[in-house]
């Protein structure tokens, strides 16, 4: 069976293969196949091989689900139409907790309502097959550097996270007033403690979240409310699309910040107490 119409001259340039060091490093990245028939998972697999990448390919979806989640960046080339459970079947059961495994779709057949579905569940691309080789290598490259930086935001979130856990109580309070525009004594007076106390506070909460500044402190405070329950939106994602921290000033940004000072706890005796507004004072 021919699997693939011969390449042009530049899928080199889309490979772009590693070193043969690179290959063997742990975070080399995966290329996993999924589909039923035995001749074009070993066509695949001699072609992402051949390109620099690792490719692990599997005859079911049940089989792929069994594999242990990696730790390196990933994507999935995945047959829409397979025996038991199918290609878009597989694509809901991991959408929510995979976003850093992209998933391009190959299939036979041109059905319609089927892609359009699978687009909508965020695949790359759907592929027919023949497929030239350079359109199937340029979407794994795409995918991979989503996956790429799908993982380096979730470190970086995860960072982000054990860092605001350090807090105590009291300096939890004083970042979400920081972060909501007050000033060392209006925090004061909010809180009922002296100037002296908050601005001790205040030096030992941004020493531990490693604000390098006031506008450092609000970007972080605007990712962790728009990313309270540790999830990551895949829309975040949407055509290559990673949000790096808001700008600042910006309106997502003023509004997660409001959003983070309002959500967080504050100490017995101030239960219903809400971060004042500083804007007119």
């Amino acid at each position: 069976m021919s699997l693939a119409k011969p390449p042009s001259p530049s899928s080199a340039s889309l490979a772009h293969p590693p070193s043969s060091s690179a290959r063997a490093s742990f975070d080399t990245p995966i290329v996993f196949v999924v589909d039923d028939e035995a001749s074009v998972r070993e066509s695949l697999e001699s072609l992402l091989d051949s390109a620099g990448w690792r490719p692990e390919t599997f005859a079911s979806a049940t089989e792929f689900l069994a594999r242990p989640r990696p730790a390196s960046p990933s994507c999935l080339v995945l047959d829409m139409r397979l025996p038991g459970l199918n290609g878009l079947d597989l694509q809901a059961q991991i959408a929510t907790d995979r976003l850093d495994m992209p998933i391009i779709f190959i299939s036979a057949y041109g059905d319609i309502p089927m892609t359009v579905q699978a687009m909508k569940g965020g695949a790359i691309d759907c592929l027919m097959k023949p497929f030239c080789d350079d359109v199937l290598l340029g979407a794994v490259r795409q995918g991979l550097e989503r996956s790429r930086m799908v993982l380096e935001h979730q470190a970086q979130m995860r960072a982000l996270r054990e860092r605001q856990r350090s807090l105590t109580t009291r300096e939890r309070e004083v970042m979400a007033l920081v972060v909501a525009g007050g000033k060392n004594k209006q925090i004061a007076a909010a809180l009922r403690i002296s100037e002296i106390t908050v601005k001790a506070h205040r030096g030992k909460m941004m020493k531990k979240m490693r604000a390098r500044s006031l506008p450092h402190l609000v970007r972080m405070a605007a990712r962790l409310a728009a990313e309270p329950a540790g999830r990551i939106r895949a829309h975040s994602f949407t055509n290559m699309g990673l949000a790096r921290g808001e700008r600042r000033g910006s309106r997502r940004s003023a509004s997660a910040t409001r959003e983070y000072s309002a959500g967080q706890p504050f100490a017995p005796g101030r239960q219903a107490m809400q971060p004042p507004s500083f804007a007119s004072r």
